[in-house]
């Protein structure tokens, strides 16, 4: 299949502490990025296009990127999401350290998205049904009013060890009608689910509420409707503004709005699990193992 997986790993793991995206968590070192791969490999994808930061190139080699691509027989493309200097002859500001989103991060890979594209974090372990529903959907997007989400339920979505951001979907005879960035959902001791953005924590939401993890499938005339918005918010930014980010879920809720794109909702019942916090670690190691105990991974992913 003539498609690509993007895999975002330029964000900077502030809460979790360090570089997750290549903390090694598997049984053979594999660090989450790589089951993502491994899933696309199987269902048809024949390139990869990992974005990382230009100084994290050296350990992602080491750490996992050589083994994969001799065991795999895939080359990765490498795409590099800049904090400084300018983006297409635009400044960026000179205070910024922090990445500007995912929008950005998928324009700088925009070399390599000739094709239809999914495209995911780096440091979500997303399950092999929905790297499939995306493969599957790829194949029926024709521009860019065509694109697909794979929505996860709330409840296999969230961590015991703190809030996290998730993009929660309003959704219409199987099409994505909004998405609304929700920052600080968290699982509660009586077992529900709130936003907590507010002095006190908000009504329970649903368990079985659509989210969004950032794992779209979009047809690479998508990108030029990215390039056009991602300028005005560029131009936009206070040069002050360290933290504000152009992000995907909230890009897709506006071309949604504006009727340039029609967003199917692909359904998945895999469970997330992912680095959001250093307490995370722990329990992500254990399901990994489990996985390939049961046989859902092989012993080794990679032939050597």
């Amino acid at each position: 299949m003539n498609a690509a997986l993007v895999v975002m790993a330029a964000g900077m793991g502030s809460r979790y502490g360090g570089v997750k995206q290549i903390d090694r968590l598997g049984p053979d070192g594999e660090i989450l990025m790589e089951y993502a791969i491994h899933d696309a490999l199987r269902y048809g994808f024949d390139r990869i296009v990992l974005i990382i930061k230009p100084e994290m190139l050296a350990d992602v080699k080491e750490v996992f990127a050589d083994r994969v691509e001799q065991g795999s027989g895939i080359k990765f493309c490498y795409a590099f999401q800049e904090t400084k200097g300018e983006w297409e002859g635009l400044p960026i500001p000179e205070a910024r350290t922090k990445p500007l989103g995912t929008v950005h991060a998928v324009l700088s890979a925009r070399e390599y998205l000739d094709r239809p594209f999914a495209v995911l974090n780096a440091d979500d372990f997303y399950g092999a049904g929905a790297i499939r529903a995306a493969a599957a959907a790829l194949r029926e997007l024709h521009g860019a009013e065509d694109s697909a989400m794979v929505a996860y339920r709330l409840q296999n979505t969230v961590s015991p060890n703190g809030a996290v951001t998730r993009g929660v979907c309003t959704v219409e005879d199987g099409l994505l009608r909004g998405v609304t960035e929700t920052y600080k959902i968290r699982l509660l001791p009586d077992g529900t689910i709130r936003d907590c953005s507010g002095d006190e924590p908000g009504p329970a939401i649903p368990p079985e509420t659509p989210v969004s993890m950032n794992l779209w499938a979009l047809h690479p005339e998508m990108v030029e409707e990215f390039d056009r918005r991602f300028r005005d918010f560029l131009q936009g930014l206070d040069p002050a503004d360290n933290k504000s980010e152009c992000l995907l879920p909230v890009m897709m809720d506006r071309l949604i709005a504006e009727g340039k794109t029609r967003c199917r909702v692909l359904e998945t019942d895999e469970h997330w699990f992912g680095l959001t916090y250093r307490e995370d670690r722990p329990e992500v190691v254990a399901e990994l193992r489990k996985l390939h105990e049961t046989g859902v991974y092989p012993p080794t992913l990679w032939k050597n």
